[in-house]
């Protein structure tokens, strides 16, 4: 069996899996934004409520949006703010009395559509999370890529790639920087653009349906975030060179990004012709909460 949470910064979603992958059990609950202690109780009570029937000593993978400093050891990095600079896998483990191991959710993402989703088979999956924020992971060869600082994957705090006049320099973002990718792809930022432009209380998905069904201004908008999106992964193609993009998130809804984005993106890719294939997701919205549950391997007892 294993154990899984995806923290999100609408909800949070805990499932036991069984040694198959399947779910045996899931709850989900929203996030108590802002609040750290609710934040770790609402953990510990959807682990405890999903793992009655599990062994007492399973381990806990929990993807969150942010990571985990290799050199302080305290969250890092997080959209869901409330986060940085706690020792949140040890207070987790202190109130759920099991070991626990953070991932960031991209990485999560990434891994679960390695292992059984849309990337299975591939030697080279870049998974994107495109949702309340914009975050990456990359998988080669077996296993997810991290690094020194443990930021791999960070694109979206990349500036946005072939920026036009109108674009620099950009919106502000939570990281202090201005024109991140993430002020240009994440839902609140095609919402923010919607609404400057007159379609007022529509989300992602309304836009995409408004732009499909003719309606001139809500084709605009997902045009310019096709292009968008279209350059900022010509420059994870540019540098990593993956077999398989897989999307994530809720903008991965999107019908119309995996038939205009390839078309585009091959005016920013430094080669001749692009094999990348862009594809959604397998899992939707479980495929992170699935991803955490495999940070750890199929044992009742393992070290960290």
């Amino acid at each position: 069996m294993r154990l899984g949470v995806d923290l999100g910064g609408t909800k949070i979603e805990a499932i036991l899996l069984d040694a198959e992958g399947e779910i045996l059990e899931r709850k989900r609950r929203p996030t108590p934004r802002g609040d750290y202690e609710q934040t770790v109780r609402a953990i510990a009570k959807l682990v405890s409520q999903v793992g009655k029937g599990a062994p007492k000593n399973l381990p806990v993978g929990i993807g969150i949006p942010g990571t985990v400093s290799p050199a302080t050891r305290l969250v890092k990095n997080a959209n869901s703010t409330w986060l940085i600079g706690k020792t949140f896998d040890k207070d987790l483990e202190t109130a759920m009395d099991r070991q626990v191991r953070l991932a960031n959710d991209a990485d999560c993402f990434a891994l679960s559509e390695a292992t059984d989703g849309a990337g299975a088979g591939a030697r080279s999956i870049f998974g994107v999370i495109l949702g309340t924020g914009v975050g990456g992971g990359f998988f080669v060869n077996g296993g997810l890529v991290s690094g020194p600082n443990a930021i791999a994957g960070e694109w979206g705090h990349n500036p946005l790639p072939w920026a036009n006049k109108q674009e620099r320099p950009g919106p502000q973002c939570y990281c202090g920087h201005k024109g991140c990718i993430e002020t240009w792809l994440s839902g609140p930022a095609l919402e923010h653009d919607a609404q400057q432009n007159g379609l007022n209380y529509t989300n992602a998905t309304e836009i995409a349906e408004l732009a499909t069904s003719g309606h001139e201004t809500a084709k605009a908008i997902i045009d310019r975030y096709v292009h968008r999106l279209a350059r900022s992964l010509a420059s994870v193609i540019n540098v990593l060179d993956p077999e398989v993009i897989v999307l994530g998130g809720g903008l991965s809804a999107i019908e119309q990004l995996y038939l205009e984005v390839p078309k585009y993106w091959g005016n920013f890719v430094f080669s001749d012709t692009v094999e990348t294939k862009l594809v959604c997701n397998h899992h939707g919205a479980s495929s992170g909460v699935r991803g955490a549950a495999w940070l750890w391997p199929n044992s009742t007892t393992n070290a960290p």
